[in-house]
């Protein structure tokens, strides 16, 4: 994706936002969580009626919402619903969620091997995209910024950018390349929900939704015990959360860690530096 592909989505993803009058609560969201304030009660801004819309708006744009789930559901069964029934129903879910269960799909690697993919079905997915929306400004305002993956108006050119700054200008010569092997599928489930609630996160009835989606029964597997599934709309966000810790304890290392010797401007430029 070139930068000027990816600056026409975020527009797009601004206009819609802007759209369904919400763009604004985001913004708050992300301003309060910057200042450490701590959030109890989520649910009501997820189900309203603007969220519900917009998750909507955003499933359908998306080429993966024909993909069915294990209830071969699709897009286009929703929007037969029409928005007020669609509303009520998130908000009927929600009230008392019990996902429906995960399709497993397996996908070929170039190694040979198979990546295991957990397909949640279409409802499960538009669920999933409300919550989303409305943690993601919370959690973006505590990760790192030079973390690249998974995160709005981030990319690859902007990942490549920084290497370049550090390996050429900072003259820095070594790269560490760290693989975790089966991630997605090694998530502990308490850990996790510690890390959100740890992120400002306390509203106790969205962490047990999010504590039953980690649950939701995989297709010819049964309950998981450990893992988030790979192909979940909410599952980038989550390793994100994940990963936080591991991102600023090595920004702490080897980054952002308190010099012995302070720099100070005014001494470096004061003028008997120039006699």
């Amino acid at each position: 994706m070139t930068d000027q592909t990816a600056k026409k989505r975020e527009n797009k993803v601004l206009r819609r936002n802007e759209y369904y009058a919400i763009q604004d609560v985001f913004d708050g969201l992300y301003a309060k969580s910057k200042q450490g304030a701590i959030f109890t009660d989520f649910m009501s801004l997820i189900t309203s009626p603007q969220n519900i819309a917009l998750a909507y708006r955003r499933i359908k744009r998306n080429k993966g919402s024909r993909t069915p789930g294990t209830n071969m559901g699709t897009i286009e069964q929703i929007a037969e619903r029409g928005n007020d029934i669609l509303v009520d129903y998130v908000q009927r879910r929600l009230a008392n969620y019990k996902p429906h269960p995960v399709r497993r799909v397996m996908i070929p690697k170039d190694n040979g091997k198979e990546r295991p993919l957990g397909i949640p079905t279409i409802e499960d997915r538009l669920i999933q995209q409300c919550i989303l929306q409305v943690m993601e400004p919370i959690c973006e305002a505590k990760f790192h910024k030079h973390s690249y993956g998974f995160r709005p108006n981030r990319n690859t050119h902007h990942a490549i950018s920084r290497f370049r700054f550090l390996a050429f200008t900072v003259k820095l010569e070594y790269v560490v390349d760290i693989d975790i092997k089966g991630f997605f599928d090694n998530v502990d489930h308490s850990k996790l929900l510690k890390q959100i609630w740890s992120l400002g996160i306390h509203d106790k009835n969205l962490l047990c939704v999010i504590s039953k989606l980690l649950k939701a029964p995989i297709q010819g597997e049964g309950v998981p015990s450990k893992g988030t599934p790979q192909g979940g709309i909410l599952s980038p966000l989550l390793s994100n959360i994940v990963l936080n810790e591991l991102d600023w304890w090595i920004s702490n290392q080897w980054e952002t860690f308190p010099s012995k010797f302070p720099y100070r401007w005014d001494e470096v430029h004061s003028p008997e530096c120039f006699k």
